[in-house]
Parts: structure tokens; sequence; C-alpha cells
């Protein structure tokens, strides 16, 4: 192994350890003597000293950049009273280098990585690689594992099994296009990509499974829009013998769950808000109402009745409604 720990696992209780750690150069600050350097993996980051003390691994320092790989062995030591960064998990100690090796060298990188600037869309595809260095890209990355790892477990805890439906199958009517796939084996045939696995759920409940669930993938052939893309992940269950309550009572358990592992800092209130699809469309015309913001229809039917306005006219005379939101400070 290359290295016995992971930078960002290192806490106060490892003070004397000798460890050996492998990681990109996240930072470099050369003091004019000691060489400080923040080196980070997958789990986080730490601080390395290189003192001229130790000459083979100061000249490494030395010559090191931003995103050269390092290899570096050390013993752990607290950080004297007043250095410590309370904003580092790893903040109150730093490992003291006796040996480095440089695995890698980089050439400059087209951004910043140890920053989250703005930065193109079209260079960070480019050099996604790189993005996803980034801290926020990555912290989201993880959130997401740990949000499907813990997914898995609660269902599985309630006798749920994840079952793999397949992804090369006949086109079947949803709400977007197919991708087609040509078959080779069969010239002029084509396979559709799934929108969902819709009828192949059904099938497990009629095959007797009772309780399904699986992580899948789905592709829909249309414009992009803010809430839709060409291929996305869905959490896609499906139960027999139960009723309307189960299915809601199930997800408002497995949301707040969530909200409790992966974002423990926020106060999600309990239980959520139940409305009917018929209150939801009379109260906000959609069946997708954002609550935050609270904007009900306001019948004004009786207000404009007898105007001559021919919108409002018409929608009256043929036994329609006129209905209007308050958007507090909009008339400016």
């Amino acid at each position: 192994m290359y290295k016995t720990d992971y930078c960002g696992d290192l806490r106060a209780s490892d003070e004397g350890r000798e460890i050996t750690l492998a990681g990109w150069v996240h930072r470099r600050r050369d003091h004019g003597g000691l060489i400080f350097i923040d080196l980070r993996d997958s789990r986080g980051l730490v601080q390395v000293v290189f003192n001229p003390d130790q000459a083979e691994a100061h000249t490494v320092a030395g010559d090191v950049r931003g995103e050269y790989v390092l290899r570096v062995r050390g013993r752990v030591q607290r950080r004297r009273p007043g250095t410590e960064n309370a904003n580092l998990a790893t903040g109150e100690i730093e490992v003291r280098a006796e040996s480095a090796e440089l695995l890698n060298a980089a050439k400059t990188p087209p951004f910043y990585i140890n920053e989250d600037a703005d930065v193109d869309e079209q260079l960070r595809l480019k050099y996604r690689y790189l993005d996803l260095r980034r801290e926020r890209l990555h912290a989201n990355i993880i959130m997401r594992h740990r949000i499907i790892a813990f997914i898995r477990k609660f269902l599985t805890d309630r006798q749920f099994i994840e079952i793999e439906t397949p992804v090369l199958a006949n086109p079947t009517p949803e709400g977007a296009r197919d991708y087609l796939v040509p078959s080779r084996v069969h010239p002029g045939n084509f396979y559709a990509l799934p929108q969902s696995p819709q009828q192949f759920k059904q099938l497990l409940m009629v095959a007797g499974f009772e309780r399904y669930f699986q992580i899948a993938r789905c592709y829909r052939d249309e414009d992009l829009r803010a809430d839709r893309q060409p291929e996305f992940t869905q959490l896609d269950l499906e139960m027999s013998f139960v009723e309307q309550d189960d299915i809601l009572d199930l997800m408002e358990a497995l949301y707040l769950g969530i909200a409790a592992e992966v974002r423990p800092d926020l106060q999600v209130p309990s239980p959520f808000p139940r409305i009917t699809y018929a209150d939801s469309l009379r109260r906000f015309g959609t069946d997708k109402p954002d609550l935050r913001f609270g904007m009900e229809l306001v019948d004004l039917t009786q207000a404009v009745r007898g105007t001559e306005f021919v919108v409002f006219k018409s929608a009256v005379d043929s036994g329609g409604s006129v209905e209007g939101i308050c958007v507090t400070g909009g008339a400016g």
C-alpha cells in the first residue's frame, strides 16, 4: 500500500503515530524555511510541515506545485497553540514530514482546484477530471453515494428486494420519446432504452415479489429543461397489498431519514402536510406546489363580475372563474 492513512481521517488522538500519506498538493506555502503543504486525498486534507532539518524531504517540497502527487512519511503532532484551524476537521494536528516522494508532476490547471470559483461550463466539461477534484463537486458525489446507501439499507430493512430490470427492451407508451438502439443481430430492428421500469415492476408484482425497489437509470429523448435531462437516476419502487397512506408514510419516513443522515443540521418539519390533488389545483393551480411561498390562488370572480374587460367577461359569462395570486412587492 502507498499509504497507511487517509489525510482527512487524522485527528488529535493520532498524535505521535508514524504514518504514510499519498495525495495531491492542495496548497503550498513557503515561509522562507518551513514549507507548509495542504495534502488532499478523497477523505479530506491535512497540513504537512517540511523542516529544513529533513533536507531530502524539504527539497522535494520546494519543487512541487499545485496538484502534484506526493507520498509523505512522517509523524502526527499537535499544532502549536493559536495555530489550530477550527474550519478543518484535521485542524488540531499536522504531520511533520520525514521523507517525501514525488509520484507525479502536474501541469498548471486551467482553473483553480482549491477555490470554488465561477468557471466556464465548457471548460469544466473539457477537464471534468479536474473539475471533480474541487471540494463542492467532490462533496456532492459523496453525498449522493451516502443517500443511495441509506435508501438501500432503509428499504432492505423493510423487506424490499432490489431487482435490476432490463435496459434493452421494447418501446413502451410513456411521456416522452424513446432512445433507440439498433440491433446488430436483428438488422432493421431496434431496442428502446427505458424511460422508466414501469411495466417491469408491475410484472414483478404479479410475479409475487410484493416489495421491489431499484436505483434505476432512465432515458428520455426530450428537450432539455431545468427539470428534464436525457438520462437520469431515480428511486423506483412498487408495493402490493397496500393503501395510499402506506406509501405516503413510507416515503415520508425515507425522506426524514435521509435528511437526518446526510444533513443533521437541518430541521425538517414533520409530519409532512398532505393535501388532495383537487385541493392542490384549487389552491395553487398545479399538482406540485411550492409551499415555501404560500402564494395561493384568490377567487376574484365576484369582484370583476360586470366588467367590460373582454378576457374577464368571457370567462365569467361562460361559467368560469377569474383567479389571481398576490405577489408582495411585485407591482413595482
